[in-house]
């Protein structure tokens, strides 16, 4: 089976992004419900989530929370799975009422391997900068990533735009890419125009991963010159946001 990056759209406040993520073929679609210029309430949740398709996965960002309140979260119906994105211990996630994803912040070559303590999570690898994980518009050095022994699948983020997402693949190969503030215009306001451009470069991305020669598993593809929400049936991105393809 051909192996085809994914995407997650996230620090959605709009409902017409959401309409348009979803129209692009997004595998996830991220709501941050913790503080951030991004922030919304699980009311705001629920008009930006109504009607899903099937096999998008709604995702609910939240940084160190009690254990109350992953409760209600999961008790809304909203999402399919909890980001985690502040310090959380191995345990809480792991008491995750729905499936989780860590959100680890990379700023040394120590930071890779802290993935290992979350055996039941997707890993999301993120910029870390002033103790803040993720929402800094930057990117980590993926070098620390790239020569780490971390060899399970993991979600790409921190500072992806057109400018800099084929190099991403080319280099990490990663199993999902989380794209936020720079497909934006402003905080929560996602540019149309860059969203496009994203989808078409993993498109083409894809589209060479599934004609390329078969290759070592992670290796990089060498750069070359019903009143729901609608989405293309023929998008060749279309497909579930996997937890048993995107863990070990």
């Amino acid at each position: 089976m051909t192996r085809r990056v994914r995407i997650k759209v996230c620090g959605l406040t709009r409902r017409k992004d959401v309409e348009l993520a979803v129209e692009l073929g997004a595998d996830a679609v991220g709501f941050i419900l913790a503080p951030s210029p991004r922030r919304i309430t699980l009311e705001q949740a629920a008009l930006l989530a109504a009607d899903l398709p099937p096999f998008v996965e709604s995702v609910a960002v939240v940084v160190n929370p009690t254990r109350e309140e992953t409760e209600r979260i999961a008790a809304s119906g909203l999402f399919t799975r909890i980001q985690y994105s502040g310090e959380e211990p191995p345990e809480l996630v792991a008491r995750s009422p729905l499936k989780a994803v860590k959100a680890i912040g990379v700023t040394d070559a120590a930071d890779p391997a802290a993935a290992t303590r979350f055996p039941e999570a997707t890993i999301l690898f993120d910029a870390r900068r002033g103790g803040r994980t993720g929402g800094t518009g930057e990117r980590f050095d993926w070098e620390l990533l790239r020569r780490s022994a971390f060899s399970r699948p993991f979600i790409l983020a921190g500072g992806l735009g057109p400018e800099n997402l084929r190099e991403a693949l080319d280099a990490l190969s990663p199993w999902a890419v989380d794209l936020n503030s720079r497909v934006e215009r402003a905080p929560g306001e996602k540019d149309p125009v860059l969203l496009r451009r994203c989808f078409a470069i993993v498109a083409a991305w894809n589209e060479e991963a599934a004609t390329a020669p078969r290759r070592d598993p992670g290796a990089a593809i060498p750069r070359n010159s019903s009143g729901g929400i609608p989405r293309r049936e023929a998008s060749p991105r279309r497909g579930e946001f996997d937890e048993k393809e995107c863990l070990s």
